[in-house]
């Protein structure tokens, strides 16, 4: 890429870990496209998703990438002119492991590994191992995020109670050292240090960093300061101010918002990028990555934060004109910005800041029990339906179709999903029971359309993914399927008189968190939607 800016490095984080593992067909194409975008390194985000020698139940049963697989991606990545990074997790978010009995020993709690324990760093040297020998990069993303029971569980058990910025400290110490050993330079998200600095707090744009805390962090380490939410300028120019207090390289990563459900919202994407870019090269953040996550299973598709990543691209080469952005886009898919910007569409509008997807916890919100529906008052389906409208064109392109075919079938779910639960209580306490017959048909057509979007989501991951992660999709789908089954039974069977009463549909459902009534929200976590008890 020739830089127009201070911006040397400008990158893309795949999230390999969230269920879905994408196959390597599918990231060879990816690659390509962020190439012709202007990027030129990738981060592959995997927890346990990858081959470990001498650690079987390291990725086992996950879809795990084999060391030839490795290999194959980097020389595609080399091939393209990118820098294929490893992206791993040394500490916590390693729920995929500690679930089994042979890492019970080195589990402190939770996801998190136990520090100090000889087995950790024997498992943390092989995990390195595997990308020395995988990857030709030797800059490594560590994680280290959000360990935030670090020392209070096995760790207390066996040491009693420890400053756990301590234990924090000496583990890095103990993980550079292996990096070290492998020729790699490691890089670390930085918002542990500011909590510790801040009691707590990591957005604090005007803190004063204690020497303590600055001295915590080895030098050779690059300190990443993630930041996603805000469309304000100021308050990147701020939080990079605060972060020059450290002694080391700062790289900035921002947010495509490919994690809150079926669909992106780009547009909010565009902005904060756009916003942390401008702040970045007039700050002097010569690196760059954008995320994407995929949070609570990776129901987005891999594409589906194109305009989102093209944006950002566009804006570190100082580039913000809509018409000229607009035409490359096209040149470069074969579709237009605003087909792509449809998808957005299907998180409505009226959230807080921008943010919302009432197509995720909608869908899953149970029609007798909807602690979403409050959300929805005053809306109607309809709006879905005009979301399907502005997708079509998407559907006809011999590239991208599949995934505005997903989209779509989400529509029509969503058209009677979205109101549904209000609509069966409201009839129900109105003793109305020739609406309620009418209600139970659609409780019946719903079926009908949840099946369709079912086989058009499994396309969808099919293109992408490996197969592995998808069973959580037919455990969530094909038990919402059932679900709405049950209710449409006991519907009929109160409109026959065979049952009394229903009552589920007699509580009154509150506000969801205190809200305002009729403002969706940004909600993405299926267990306590499909109202199951949290972290079973």
């Amino acid at each position: 890429m020739k830089n127009v800016s201070c911006i040397e490095k400008l990158g893309v984080m795949a999230d390999c870990s969230r269920d879905a593992v994408y196959t390597v067909e599918a990231l060879k194409k990816y690659f390509s496209l962020l190439a012709k975008m202007g990027y030129n390194t990738v981060q592959l985000y995997t927890e346990d998703t990858y081959e470990v020698d001498g650690e079987p139940y390291f990725g086992y049963l996950r879809g795990r990438y084999s060391k030839a697989e490795l290999k194959e991606l980097d020389a595609t990545a080399k091939k393209n002119g990118l820098e294929l990074i490893p992206c791993i997790q040394t500490l916590a978010h390693l729920g995929g492991i500690t679930r089994w009995a042979e890492y019970r020993g080195i589990t402190d709690m939770g996801d998190i590994l136990l520090a100090g324990e000889e087995r950790t760093y024997e498992l943390i040297e092989r995990m390195f191992r595997t990308c020395a020998e995988c990857f030709t990069s030797r800059r490594i993303n560590i994680g280290m995020d959000e360990a935030h029971m670090v020392g209070l569980g096995a760790y207390l058990d066996k040491h009693g109670y420890k400053d756990r910025f301590g234990i924090l400290s000496e583990h890095l110490r103990r993980v550079c050292e292996i990096a070290d050993k492998y020729g790699f330079k490691p890089m670390m998200w930085s918002d542990m240090f500011f909590r510790l600095a801040n009691k707590g707090e990591y957005y604090c744009t005007e803190s004063e960093i204690p020497q303590s805390v600055i001295d915590l962090v080895p030098e050779n380490v690059e300190l990443i300061y993630w930041d996603y939410y805000s469309r304000d300028k100021a308050h990147y120019d701020g939080m990079i101010r605060a972060h020059k207090q450290f002694r080391n390289n700062i790289v900035f990563a921002g947010g495509a918002m490919s994690w809150i459900g079926f669909a992106p919202n780009n547009r909010f994407g565009i902005e904060t990028c756009r916003a942390a870019v401008q702040s970045c090269m007039e700050n002097g953040i010569e690196d760059i990555f954008i995320t994407c996550w995929k949070d609570d299973g990776a129901e987005c598709s891999l594409y589906g934060s194109l305009p989102a990543l093209f944006c950002a691209a566009e804006a570190a080469r100082g580039n913000t004109d809509e018409g000229k952005i607009k035409k490359k886009f096209r040149r470069l898919t074969g579709a237009d910005m605003h087909t792509f910007l449809a998808m957005d569409l299907l998180n409505l509008r009226g959230g807080a800041d921008g943010m919302n997807n009432p197509s995720k916890y909608m869908l899953y919100s149970d029609p007798f029990l909807g602690i979403f529906d409050r959300t929805a008052e005053g809306r109607g389906g309809e709006e879905f339906a005009e979301a399907k409208k502005a997708l079509a064109a998407g559907e006809k392109s011999a590239r991208f179709g599949y995934i505005f075919k997903t989209l779509a079938a989400l529509c029509d779910v969503m058209e009677i999903k979205y109101t549904l639960g209000i609509r069966t209580r409201e009839s129900y306490r109105n003793k109305d029971k020739e609406a309620l017959g009418a209600i139970a048909g659609d409780y019946k057509e719903l079926e009908k359309r949840l099946n369709k979007f079912y086989k058009w989501f499994a396309e969808q991951w099919e293109q992408e993914c490996k197969p592995n992660g998808f069973e959580k999709h037919d455990i969530r789908l094909g038990g919402l399927m059932q679900r709405v089954r049950h209710c449409r039974k006991r519907l009929r069977k109160y409109c026959t008189g065979e049952l009394r009463s229903l009552p589920e549909l007699e509580e009154e459902i509150l506000p969801f968190g205190g809200k305002v009534p009729g403002n969706s929200v940004c909600y993405n976590n299926w267990t306590t939607t499909a109202m199951l008890k949290p972290n079973m």
